[in-house]
């Protein structure tokens, strides 16, 4: 099949980049500045040597005195004026820059980049209105699906296809070349196998899960509500932290009771990590181990710039009372509340394990490199958390990767024969 058409980006979009990496030059400078007169006044105060006790309250860090703090005191201010600075001239050059003529394809690396910096700092992004955070969008054949603007019917049908990418990725990671060099993905096979109209979602994978769930449930309402032709049924295809996402908008969908969760018929998960993924857990040691020394104490910030929605993959948080009141870097047990698989849903699961098969170590130990295999099973050493996946209705795949379940060939046989 022909390769679909890339989103257009502006020179308005170029601008906005730079003001957006501007912006985060500028804090991250401010928060070296920070961290360094944080480790010097730990290493004063272990000489008996006293900084200005003034800033000691919570969240405030060691201020230096004297010489040493004017100098830091300069490098945040100058730093502060550059910054603001660049933004003010990239702010007044974004609109001459719109009007430059064409408009280039948005290109794999930009895309690439910006939802790497959005799974890592995509909560900050947001938070500080930096342009670079990713509004949640969807796509159909590369075009941002807008308000008011839909398809024309004879191009659609009333089969939706939803389908989420994982955490720090976006929408054209699920394309793959196929044997003929042409790209594909398993949402296309689906489409000729079955007559589904994929529909991409793009989202910050940096905010909480419930954040991006509560999102997902009303933009649902919306394309429902807009779509062309009569919506018959919904499934939804997800990677990786696209699961719990999914899972956190069916519980949204029926708190408030949402038209569109009756049309939800199967749901199909790759590689997602329901129970949480040991990597963040061993990103929460690191916290724990920098902050164990007056001297590293400054520096534990560095590992505290994970994003909430990593943070929240450490036991699969899909709701948000699950988060809301703690301190998300504190070392903690699982006090999740349990959400089962959405009721009237059939709901079907693939883990991969780098493992060979009949390597039960391994297959425990290691899973796909990223989320181990029970976790990806909906199993767990807690009877009660277990995911229900019927027997007919879940897959091992041996010797393949976290990334490789999007293009998996014997996965893609899976999909088509599953949602036969």
């Amino acid at each position: 099949m022909p390769t679909p058409p890339r989103t257009k980006v502006s020179a308005k979009a170029i601008a906005t980049d730079l003001r957006g990496a501007a912006q985060l030059a500028t804090q991250a400078t401010l928060g070296v500045a920070r961290m360094a007169e944080g480790v010097h006044q730990s290493v004063l105060g272990t000489l008996g040597a006293r900084g200005d006790t003034s800033s000691t309250q919570t969240g405030s860090h060691p201020q230096a005195t004297g010489l040493t703090g004017w100098v830091y005191s300069a490098v945040r201010g100058i730093t502060t004026l550059v910054g603001k600075s660049a933004d003010t001239a990239l702010r007044a050059l974004t609109p001459l820059l719109e009007t430059t003529g064409a408009q280039p394809p948005e290109s794999l690396q930009r895309a690439a980049v910006v939802a790497a910096l959005n799974g890592v700092l995509g909560d900050h992004l947001a938070a500080t209105g930096n342009p670079l955070a990713t509004p949640m969008s969807f796509r159909l054949k590369g075009a941002v699906l807008e308000p008011g603007q839909m398809p024309a019917k004879t191009a659609v049908s009333g089969k939706l296809l939803i389908v989420l990418h994982g955490l720090c990725m976006n929408d054209l990671q699920w394309e793959y070349a196929a044997a003929d060099g042409q790209a594909t993905s398993h949402a296309a096979a689906l489409a000729q196998a079955h007559g589904y109209t994929p529909v991409f979602v793009r989202y910050n994978t940096g905010l909480h899960i419930s954040v991006n769930g509560a999102a997902l449930s009303e933009k649902l309402g919306q394309l429902v509500a807009q779509w062309t032709v009569a919506v018959e049924s919904i499934t939804v295809l997800v990677h990786s932290m696209g699961g719990l996402v999914a899972r956190s908008a069916c519980a949204t969908a029926e708190a408030n009771a949402a038209p569109w969760r009756a049309l939800l018929k199967s749901m199909v998960f790759l590689g997602t990590p329901h129970h949480g993924a040991p990597l963040e857990r061993a990103g929460n040691w690191v916290d724990v181990v920098l902050g164990s020394t007056p001297y590293s104490r400054p520096l534990a910030k560095l590992g505290q710039l994970r994003s909430a929605g990593i943070t929240d993959l450490r036991y699969g948080l899909v709701l948000e009372s699950d988060w809301q009141g703690l301190d998300r870097f504190r070392r903690q047990p699982d006090r999740r509340t349990h959400l089962p698989l959405p009721g009237g849903v059939d709901c079907y699961t693939v883990a991969a394990t780098v493992a060979k098969p009949r390597s039960l170590l391994a297959e425990r130990l290691v899973g796909d490199g990223l989320v181990p295999l029970h976790s990806a099973l909906g199993r767990h050493d807690d009877a009660a958390r277990t995911l229900h996946f019927p027997k007919n209705r879940q897959a091992v795949v041996y010797r393949l990767n976290h990334m490789e379940l999007l293009s998996s060939p014997v996965v893609r046989e899976l999909l088509v024969n599953w949602l036969a």
